[in-house]
């Protein structure tokens, strides 16, 4: 039998809890499909607790609703983590839980979305239809550990940052964490917190910036040319951290706030790190070349033992594993064809939230684009 609506959402997660309430503002029937046993699973069960919002929290929020005013200006994980399930609950956003889409294709002759999931429950295969598709799933459906010679022969502990909670259980361990974005940074301070014998692999140029700098700068783009914006706060941040590639730490030749722009990349904000890697509490270390039992090999040809190795280094999306036959909104990594601002709608009524490499703000800006984009198509109904 088939559950029939006008939009289905996969993906319970912050992109399909904005783009249902967006729809339900607007009284348009949806139905969220989430593989987990909770929304938000990626907040509440693959993050570690010393995690906070990087951004202002007016770069955060969800469309339609605010932080409550006395929430800091850098929320902490349980904060957002109840904003999300007060935003789902004030929405009457109603997600259905542990139904793992299997396949998702357009038929030509009805022009509708079948939608195959299976019941984690029951391992039953239900069936959902409806006009149009939003793919929430985002850029972190799985977490993504390189292919590094000799890694399956690594004798201690081996784990995606998605498993890692915090520090306690490697104090005087030595611990090696492989990647340098804001996971990998924070990571590691925590992991030195706790005592831990830390080391951090730092393979490409990184702008480590402190969060009042990125607010500061954020607030400067609504006035100034970016270029302008970067000038100013690369030259801020020289004055504080100065020369830092003695470090390891070598500053990209673009600015921050252009590279966001044009990759996505997103600058490092420091919560600590910058002064534990200038004292030594925390040592910076090339790529990784090899693995040899519990030595680690590295690019300049330095060897060292670990007890643990965190790989903070990223994630993948999954839409092609179970989105079939669609060419004009993904390509063979998942990720949208299009450029930015485009790149969230393909055809047949199939859109996309939560893939611009654009954070939460991002987020926001599909979901609102999503639901009134559909709001002015043919073929659905109001309730």
């Amino acid at each position: 039998m088939n559950q029939e609506t006008v939009v289905i959402i996969v993906g319970g997660g912050p992109a399909g809890l904005a783009t249902s309430a967006c729809l339900n503002v607007r009284g348009i029937p949806n139905i969220v499909l989430e593989r987990e046993d909770c929304s938000a699973s990626l907040w509440k069960k693959r993050t570690y607790g010393r995690l906070k919002l990087h951004l202002a929290k007016q770069f955060c929020q969800l469309p339609h609703m605010s932080f409550p005013s006395d929430a800091p200006t850098f929320v902490p994980k349980d904060g957002f983590i109840q904003y999300l399930d007060d935003y789902t609950s004030h929405f009457n956003i109603n997600p259905i839980y542990c139904r793992l889409v299997e396949s998702a294709s357009f038929g030509v002759t009805d022009e509708k979305w079948l939608v195959l999931a299976k019941n984690a429950l029951s391992g039953a295969i239900e069936n959902y239809v409806a006009k149009f598709l939003v793919v929430a799933t985002g850029e972190n459906g799985q977490g993504l550990i390189p292919e590094i010679p000799g890694l399956d022969s690594f004798g201690g502990v081996a784990m995606h940052s998605s498993h890692y909670d915090n520090g306690q259980n490697f104090c005087d361990k030595d611990v090696l964490v492989v990647g340098s974005g804001n996971s990998g940074m924070e990571i590691a301070y925590d992991l030195a917190d706790w005592d831990a014998k830390t080391s951090i692999v730092i393979r490409s140029p990184v702008h480590v910036l402190t969060k009042e700098m990125v607010r500061f700068g954020m607030q400067l783009l609504k006035f100034i040319p970016c270029d302008l914006v970067d000038r100013t706060v690369v030259m801020l941040n020289k004055f504080l951290h100065g020369n830092l590639a003695k470090y390891g730490l070598v500053r990209p030749d673009k600015g921050p706030f252009l590279l966001k722009n044009m990759t996505g990349q997103s600058p490092v904000i420091d919560v600590g790190t910058l002064k534990m890697i200038k004292s030594g509490k925390i040592q910076v270390l090339p790529a990784v070349k090899r693995v040899d039992g519990d030595y680690v090999e590295f690019s300049n040809g330095i060897k060292k033992n670990f007890d643990a190795i965190v790989f903070a280094t990223g994630y993948k999306s999954t839409v092609r594993t179970w989105l079939k036959d669609e060419t004009s909104l993904f390509n063979e990594d998942g990720m949208p064809q299009k450029s930015r601002p485009n790149h969230w709608k393909g055809d047949d009524g199939l859109y996309c939230a939560g893939f611009s490499s654009s954070g939460l703000f991002g987020i926001s800006k599909d979901a609102m684009n999503i639901a009134e984009d559909i709001n002015f198509m043919p073929g659905k109904e109001k309730n």
